[in-house]
């Protein structure tokens, strides 16, 4: 599983951040999401399905 964030429709809610910890980090700047890695690790695919569905700009997408 590969995960991306448009950086054009994420507003910084910080839920992806809250849910799946280790997938993502914000910016220090705008608190904006960015992937860790785009390679999600196994054990991590479950909560970045869900950051991906609590996205209220849905702004991340896997594949």
């Amino acid at each position: 599983m590969k995960v991306q964030v448009d950086s054009e429709r994420c507003q910084g809610h910080t839920l992806c951040a809250m849910i799946a910890p280790e997938s993502f980090e914000l910016s220090d700047i705008d608190g904006h999401s960015s992937p860790v890695r785009e390679d999600v690790p196994a054990d991590q695919e479950a909560k970045v399905a869900e950051a991906v569905s609590s996205c209220p700009e849905r702004a991340i997408s896997i594949s």
